[in-house]
């Protein structure tokens, strides 16, 4: 950064910067504002020329280096240390002159420095820290007076003249005092995730030898990596653990006697970077498929997706699960008319039809359905990768609204996805007593489903058989443009059905024709797909004792012993919500699709009445 009369001639020599570290020095050097806070990627790496650099380093060593004559950093664990600009006995001064001073004094004596002497920075990592997320009544003494001193450096005409620059960085802006967040003159910055040309520079700065194919293909599938994690993965040598050489000899030797062995030891070789010699014989696995022929890679893919995950649940804390769907809508007995729509809407993604494809699905009927399990059976047709929402709220002030960004940030980044979110009607909930957090939560969540960038790469999909209890906001065409309702089976055919496809999923040995089957299924009239497979594994499991396989008279006595849950009127009440949310008629069983509006709403009001809602 620097002053405008020196800005042509520092516009020919100053190296290539980062897009966010430029709308940082034009915001500057505009006169917008001399204070700024950095926020989200802000623990990873950043390429200028053929270099990468840490935040710290680069802020320090390229960004304000040739411009700022002295550079401070004021941080919980160090105090305020000297970056540039003094001699070490300077140095000690300034130690010696803060000591026992506080915070209050700190910043008194650092804004007396920075106006005696021009053109200082002063760089404050892990901002929420000194400035937390707060209330100013709320702060100690020592924070009011921090909080101050920056609010009025913002403001002061003379700061900014003496060409001061002050930098916070901070994870999260939930994590800051958000009293200093609203002010017109600091500026927040983001810095994104790195993008898919960044990530390709990346890798082949760490791993020079790789095939340009194959850093491409590797590019692509590492979306919601920081470039830190992508080094971690390919990086050819590491001061510490094997390197390249060494990883590549014991894969040879964990894969001794398998079909192309020395090949596949390069490749897998050349993306273990960081593991440890027990964590290399846990991921190679001799005895896996061979990829084909006209995937070479498909094994590299394979374990790259493998280490993705896990550095991403491992970041994201807890926070995420990714969805690992085993079954393919191959496998769904009956749901015929769901199955289509589906299928259609997974053919729109697998296209990259970015403007027809849906902002978001919700599927919604009584419970024991089949949603759950037809939704991850669409996330395999799709071919989308799924994340699953854990507990992200938390009792610590911002710390809920902090997990929340993190979690959407990561998600964004690593489109296309799919977002799922299980009872949805509990997870956009919210307390009277939880201080705002819960209207705070929903209104990110309703901001980021209608955000226009994520068609086509963020699939937002709600289950839930209470959708009643949804904000009706978040219904609405432009979040959740597809409503799917699910229902039991209607008849013994369609019921037939979803038990053969249970028999086969879990691969119980029959000796049952179709026509037993679906005879023996009619007297299951009423019953769920959950109660459905219920019976069916009660009935592999009489067989099992029996050393047979199922039979007419082994799965009728399964029927018989069988009791199912006992709660028809809210089951009835579930399915009017379903017929009353769904957004198209041809999706409902025929004995709903001829009722009106005003016939839906007539019935839902009886079943209310019924269970006393």
């Amino acid at each position: 950064m620097t002053s405008t009369g020196t800005m042509a001639n520092d516009a020919r020599t100053r190296p290539s910067l980062p897009a966010w570290a430029e709308t940082v020095r034009q915001k500057y050097l505009a006169g917008e504002a001399s204070v700024f806070v950095l926020y989200r990627n802000v623990f990873d790496r950043y390429q200028v020329g053929d270099r990468y650099y840490t935040l710290l380093p680069f802020l320090s060593d390229v960004l304000l280096k040739d411009h700022k004559q002295r550079i401070f950093e004021l941080s919980v664990d160090r105090g305020v240390r000297v970056v540039q600009g003094s001699s070490p006995q300077g140095k000690a001064d300034l130690y010696r002159h803060l000591e026992g001073k506080g915070l209050a004094g700190i910043f008194e004596s650092l804004e007396r420095q920075m106006l005696e002497q021009r053109s200082s920075a002063l760089l404050i990592p892990y901002a929420g820290t000194i400035f937390p997320a707060a209330e100013p009544h709320f702060l100690s003494l020592d924070e009011r007076g921090a909080f101050t001193a920056l609010h009025r450096w913002s403001l002061d005409e003379e700061f900014a003249n003496r060409d001061n620059v002050v930098i916070l960085v901070s994870e999260s802006l939930a994590d800051i005092c958000p009293a200093l967040l609203t002010h017109p003159r600091i500026v927040a910055v983001e810095l994104p995730m790195p993008d898919s040309e960044a990530r390709r520079s990346a890798i082949r700065h760490y791993a020079p030898a790789m095939p340009v194919s194959e850093a491409d293909l590797l590019a692509a599938q590492t979306a919601g990596l920081r470039l830190i994690q992508l080094a971690s993965i390919v990086a050819s040598e590491s001061p510490q653990g094997l390197n390249e050489t060494q990883r590549r000899s014991l894969i040879a030797e964990l894969l001794q006697g398998s079909p192309n062995a020395a090949e596949r030891a390069q490749r897998l070789a050349a993306i273990t970077a960081g593991m440890t010699p027990n964590e290399i014989q846990q991921l190679v696995d001799p005895t896996r498929a061979l990829p084909e022929a006209d995937d070479p890679a498909g094994e590299m893919m394979a374990v790259v997706r493998q280490r993705k995950r896990e550095l991403i649940e491992k970041e994201c804390a807890g926070l995420i699960e990714f969805i690992e769907p085993r079954h393919g809508l191959d496998s769904v007995g009956g749901n015929e008319h769901i199955k289509r729509e589906l299928l259609e809407i997974a053919q729109l993604i697998r296209s990259d039809d970015r403007g027809r494809a849906p902002m978001g699905l919700l599927a919604v009927g009584p419970m024991g359905a089949g949603k759950t399990f037809v939704i991850k059976a669409f996330l395999k047709e799709a071919g989308l990768s799924g994340v699953a929402l854990k507990n992200f709220r938390s009792k610590w002030v911002g710390s809920t609204e902090a997990n929340l960004e993190r979690v959407l940030a990561t998600i964004k980044a690593m489109g296309p996805i799919a977002l799922v979110i299980d009872e949805g009607d509990r997870s956009f909930g919210g307390s009277d007593s939880d201080g705002g957090t819960g209207s705070r939560v929903v209104a990110r969540l309703k901001e980021f489903m209608s955000d226009p960038e994520n068609r086509g790469q963020v699939l937002f999909i709600v289950m839930t058989n209470r959708p009643d209890r949804l904000d009706t906001d978040i219904k609405r065409p432009g979040r959740l443009d597809r409503k799917i309702p699910f229902f039991y089976a209607e008849t013994a055919a369609e019921r037939a059905a979803v038990v053969d496809a249970i028999f086969m999923r879990y691969e119980v040995a029959l000796d049952l024709a179709d026509q037993a089957l679906e005879k023996a299924c009619e007297a299951l009239t009423g019953y769920s797909n959950a109660d459905l497979e219920a019976v069916a594994l009660l009935a592999a499991e009489f067989a099992q004792r029996e050393r047979t396989a199922v039979t007419a008279a082994v799965l009728a006595r399964a029927i018989d012993d069988f009791m199912p849950p006992q709660e028809i009127t809210m089951v009835r009440y579930m399915e009017m919500l379903a017929v009353s949310e769904t957004s198209r008629r041809s999706l409902l069983p025929q004995r709903f699709r001829s009722l009106s509006a005003q016939e839906v709403q007539t019935r839902l009001a009886e079943c209310r009445r019924q269970i006393n809602l």
